[in-house]
């Protein structure tokens, strides 16, 4: 999975402000990141949810790092980058397949069942590692990159819960959470965006996470091979260990908000605000600095669309994080559909915003839409693997600074 950008323990809780941001660059150690990034008590960035709502871009962190830092384009820290930005880049080309299996899996999709079961949710399977990384996400909306894939390992092949089920159930609760690199990660541990099932055991857990997590003699507590065999048998539940499993502490799952909280002072659209002006849309993905040429008299607007979130509801705590940084770019903030917002609109007399795959079936009806910014040069056709694609973008630059004098062309 591709979000190993998160939860560095030493940073403290994400703070929706540039200033944050940016000091979260400032102590990128990239020698140890390489070094340590699998372990959960690693040296991790915690910049996931800052590029995932555009307070910063990926070239903005590497030109960051590299000004206390020298690396070449194939140093582990720039790779990883690469993940979000490839996972775009398939979502670019496919569309609303990649909330589909891209191909067959080791089982037919009927064999996994369409919903998460409540221990899951509630943190309360009697496997150690599961229930730890449920509380962690839900305690802080943040977790580590290798405890998301523990935990949609055993979602999926322990459990034989479909891949979307627990995919959109992390989605919701994630402070970072971005469809692409989200779903399509889920994709590749299940098996159907990749070319075959990843699986995890206790060993894996005790190498790389606190004692609290480790889960010996639990149902992982299992060979790599038996465990395989497990993620392509239609049934195992004898191997789910059920033992004593009414007496675990359950965790209650924090509550799903498809309209922001009152405090966030978000309202519907007015179309005296923005007759004959200039309006510059900010949303969700686009909470960076606004554009130094923007005309005096812009109307800035922050925009967060019910279309979008009735279908991908958030937890209080990223609406927060949203709406705080929202708040802090324009006064003018609004919530309604796309019908809506496009009709008010219609008086404005120029749109502008930024491209985001998230939000291009609304932003596209009415503003002229800059491009998304990219780290990496862009490719007209899919290159469906990551080894293909990294070949191809990383090919034709030795140094960081190839990469960003390209960038900034």
């Amino acid at each position: 999975m591709a979000d190993d950008l998160i939860a560095d323990a030493d940073l403290g809780a994400p703070e929706p402000t540039l200033a944050a941001a940016r000091a979260r660059i400032s102590a990128v150690r990239p020698a140890a990141y390489a070094r340590t990034r699998n372990a959960l008590d690693g040296a991790v960035s915690g910049l996931s949810p800052y590029i995932t709502h555009g307070f910063i871009t990926l070239a903005e962190v590497v030109a960051g790092v590299c000004a206390s830092h020298t690396l070449d384009v194939q140093h582990k820290f720039i790779y990883e980058l690469g993940w979000r930005e490839f996972f775009r880049h398939v979502w670019q080309h496919r569309g609303d397949a990649i909330f589909r299996s891209l191909h067959e899996g080791p089982l037919p999709q009927e064999a996994y069942a369409k919903a998460l079961p409540a221990d899951i949710r509630q943190g309360a399977t009697g496997v150690p590692v599961v229930d730890m990384a449920v509380r962690e996400l839900y305690a802080t909306g943040t977790l580590h990159n290798h405890a998301r894939m523990w935990l949609a390992s055993y979602v999926v092949h322990l459990r034989k819960v479909h891949w979307r089920a627990g995919a959109d159930w992390l989605y919701a609760h994630l402070l970072d959470g971005d469809l692409a690199s989200n779903h399509l990660s889920w994709q590749w541990v299940a098996g159907t965006g990749s070319s075959k099932p990843y699986v995890f055991n206790a060993e894996n857990v005790a190498r790389y996470a606190p004692p609290a997590w480790h889960s010996s003699g639990s149902v992982i507590d299992a060979s790599y091979e038996s465990l395989d065999r497990m993620a392509r048998a239609v049934d195992v539940p004898a191997l789910i260990e059920r033992d004593g499993i009414d007496q675990l502490q359950r965790v209650e799952e924090p509550v799903l908000l498809s309209v922001p909280p009152d405090e966030l002072g978000a309202t519907a659209p007015g179309s005296i605000e923005v007759a004959g002006r200039d309006v510059w849309l900010v949303h969700p993905w686009s909470l960076g600095e606004l554009p130094a040429d923007l005309p005096a008299d812009t109307v800035v607007i922050g925009l967060l669309l019910s279309d979008f979130h009735q279908a991908w509801p958030w937890n209080e705590r990223r609406w927060r994080f949203v709406g705080s940084r929202m708040r802090e770019i324009t006064d003018t903030c609004w919530y309604a559909d796309s019908v809506s917002v496009g009709q008010v609109l219609a008086n404005a007399r120029r749109i502008r915003s930024v491209a985001n795959l998230h939000f291009a079936p609304y932003q596209e009806q009415w503003a002229e839409c800059a491009p998304a910014p990219l780290l990496f040069p862009a490719n007209d056709k899919l290159l469906p693997s990551f080894s293909k694609w990294w070949t191809r973008v990383s090919r034709d630059f030795r140094t960081t600074a190839d990469l960003l004098a390209v960038n900034a062309v």
